[in-house]
């Protein structure tokens, strides 16, 4: 790793090793360049309690399952806008699924949120990082973990084998969480527990983050996990 790099190293020991009183203080501007922490008023405002960007996630949601979706933030003048910057007021860890476009679904825009992808949505290393500066750094108040109906993640994880190339990587992380639905992939409602299983795992390990957790402690964060129905488009909340 070179120089230039090094400062920009947002590990999470590094962030343990400067204490919560990391979060929002000159050290963190510091570390990652003023740019990102420059207030933009042109672009989507996270000024909100997690609770509140959460129901403007769920109204969005509404909205679009209604067929009454408003398409926000997705002209030519908001691309300009948020190329200066941006302030996504929420973050979200989905599956790769082409059938689960977060922003279409929610009906949100450009630069509203921050969104990390991955077959079954498994909270890995890379992810969790990600995740970490799409909040900590970006302001994200609400990060939702959604899983899905018909998940075929889900569904190789329950019935097991051998899996070619590096397939098998991410059915290892989907495991812990589905030990009780192994082999009943072809009972509908089985995987749907199983997915939702699978969601509140992967919330939990994001919770461990140190960076995260701090985040919930200090009220400027919530995780929340959720389930999306293919044949509706409704985003229903995972507890």
């Amino acid at each position: 790793m070179n120089s230039d790099s090094s400062k920009f190293d947002l590990s999470r020991r590094n962030l343990i090793k400067y204490g919560g009183g990391f979060i929002g203080t000159g050290l963190l501007a510091a570390a990652i360049g003023t740019e990102a922490l420059t207030p933009s008023p042109v672009v989507a405002q996270n000024d909100m309690t997690p609770d509140q960007a959460l129901a403007k996630l769920m109204e969005g949601n509404k909205r679009f399952t209604a067929m009454k979706s408003k398409n926000p933030n997705q002209d030519i003048v908001r691309l300009k806008e948020v190329a200066k910057g941006q302030k996504p007021f929420a973050a979200v860890l989905s599956c790769a699924d082409s059938r689960v476009p977060i922003e279409i679904v929610f009906d949100q825009g450009l630069g509203d949120v921050f969104v990390c992808r991955d077959a079954g949505n498994i909270a890995i290393k890379e992810e969790v990082g990600s995740l970490e500066f799409g909040t900590l750094v970006l302001g994200a108040k609400i990060l939702l973990v959604i899983g899905h109906e018909s998940c075929g993640a889900i569904i190789a994880a329950m019935k097991g084998g051998n899996f070619p190339g590096s397939i098998g990587s991410f059915i290892d992380e989907i495991q812990p969480a589905i030990t009780e639905f192994k082999g009943k992939q072809d009972d509908v409602n089985a995987v749907r527990k199983a997915t939702e299983a699978n969601v509140l795992h992967q919330v939990n390990i994001l919770k461990r983050s140190p960076v995260l957790s701090d985040l919930i402690a200090n009220n400027k964060l919530k995780i929340v996990g959720a389930y999306y129905d293919l044949d509706t488009g409704k985003i229903t909340v995972v507890s």
